[in-house]
Formats: structure tokens, C-alpha cells, sequence
């Protein structure tokens, strides 16, 4: 009984220290993103890797998403003779709640992964060590500019989702349900707002911190050489994608219950 005691305080001691340096990261790095030198160079270059280099799976992703989402939400609005509904029901969804989390779990999978591994592997390999010793700072250099290209790409990414997913709704809906174009996009236009457009920009904004910090927090922390790399990615991906889970809900909680 003793023993049980002590392994889940020490458990609990962990988790908690892990909290505390977490915050203390989180507050270095906004300490150093309100401080010069911007590196503007590395943060056109991240930009690059997390934005261009991920349009096209999100372009595809968001089409077929659309499309299927499409075709479920209109099977179930045939049942009431109501499929031009599906236009706007499918919009609406894809806006608020679809692509900011389809889309943050694609960055994750994509970008948190190789974020973390590349930070990891410079560390096990004394790579940050020796950045240090030349007088660099490692968030400064290895940080900032990852978080800054997250904040500005990444909502644009949710908006290219928002659009493509549309798309594939309204290739479903003409194809299968021959819901007419007028309606379709009549129907879009009187149920979805701009503050419905602006509230999943904002759940991906907030994603985008989420996703740069844990990653490269996970990245910096990793030890233990190959292995250590491969189990700070791992818990990299998994930490991001629980929290995404949570703070959509306490987002939508928040703009639901006391903003509307």
C-alpha cells in the first residue's frame, strides 16, 4: 500500500514540475517574441515548411471531408425533404467546429511531429548545447520564429479548409441530392456569419500556440539519444491533440454559452 502511495505522489510531483517548467517556457518565449532581433529570415522560412509544403493535404483532406460530411448530412435532411439545408448545415459545421480541428490535427501529424524530432535530435546530439556555448539563445533562435509562422500560417491553412470543404459539399450535393446551385449557395449565405467564419480562425489561432509550444517544449526536454527522440515526438503528438480536443471545447463552451 505504501509503495502505490509513493509511486502516484511521485507521479503527481512530476506532473506538476513538468507543469511549472512548461510555464516558465511559455513565459521565456513570450518574453523574447516582444524583444529584438526579429528574425524575420527564419520565420519566412518556417512559414514556408508549415504553409506551402501543407497545402496540398489540406486541400485534399478538406475536399473529401466536405464530401463526405455532405453526403451523410444530406441523407439525413432527404429524410425530412429538407436537402437544400445541406448546403448551409455542412458550411455552418465546417466553419465552427470541421476545419480548425481536422486541420490542427493535420499540422500536428504533420509539422508538431517534424518540429519536435528536428529539436530533439539537435539536442541529444549536443547540437543546442554548442549553440548556447557561442552565445545563441536556443529559443530565440530555435523557437520564436517556429511560433510566429505557426500564428500567421495556420489560420490561413483553416481558412483554405474552410473553402475546399465547401467545395466538396457542394460537388455532393449537386451530384447526388441535385440540390440547385441558387440554393445552395442562398442557403450558405443566410445561416452562416461572419462571426461563425471568425470563430474557427480564432479556435486555430489559439491551436497554433498550443501546437508550436508543447513541440517545441517536447523537443528541447528529450534525452536518451534515438530513443529519447522518438518518445518526446510521440508524446509531442499526443499532448497537442488532447489539449486541441479540450480547448475546442472550452472555446465553444465560452462562445456559446457567454458570447452569444
Amino acid at each position: 500500500m505504501s509503495n502505490t502511495i509513493l509511486s502516484l505522489s511521485s507521479k503527481f510531483l512530476k506532473y506538476f514540475e513538468d507543469l511549472g517548467r512548461f510555464q516558465v517556457f511559455v513565459a521565456k518565449i513570450l518574453k523574447v517574441m516582444c524583444t529584438r532581433p526579429f528574425r524575420l529570415s527564419l520565420v519566412v522560412q518556417h512559414a514556408y515548411n508549415f504553409g506551402v509544403e501543407s497545402v496540398f493535404i489540406i486541400l485534399l483532406t478538406a475536399f473529401f471531408t466536405g464530401s463526405v460530411f455532405g453526403l451523410q448530412i444530406g441523407y439525413v435532411f432527404s429524410i425530412f425533404r429538407a436537402e437544400s439545408l445541406t448546403g448551409g448545415a455542412s458550411a455552418l459545421a465546417l466553419a465552427t467546429e470541421l476545419a480548425p480541428l481536422v486541420t490542427g490535427f493535420l499540422i500536428t501529424g504533420r509539422v508538431g511531429a517534424a518540429v519536435t524530432a528536428e529539436i530533439a535530435t539537435m539536442v541529444v546530439s549536443e547540437q543546442v548545447e554548442a549553440m548556447e556555448a557561442m552565445g545563441v539563445d536556443p529559443i530565440d533562435y530555435l523557437v520564436v520564429p517556429r511560433v510566429w509562422a505557426s500564428i500567421f500560417v495556420m489560420p490561413l491553412l483553416c481558412g483554405l479548409f474552410m473553402f475546399m470543404g465547401i467545395v466538396g459539399v457542394y460537388m455532393t450535393s449537386l451530384g447526388i441530392y441535385a440540390i440547385d446551385p441558387g440554393v445552395f449557395v442562398a442557403k450558405i449565405i443566410s445561416l452562416v456569419e461572419v462571426s461563425d467564419i471568425l470563430s474557427g480562425l480564432r479556435k486555430m489561432f489559439f491551436f497554433s500556440f498550443i501546437i508550436s509550444f508543447l513541440c517545441c517544449y517536447e523537443g528541447l526536454s528529450a534525452s536518451g539519444g534515438a530513443k529519447g527522440v522518438g518518445m518526446a515526438t510521440t508524446q509531442a503528438v499526443v499532448k497537442v491533440l488532447m489539449l486541441i480536443l479540450i480547448s475546442d471545447l472550452v472555446i465553444s463552451f465560452i462562445e456559446v454559452w457567454w458570447l452569444r
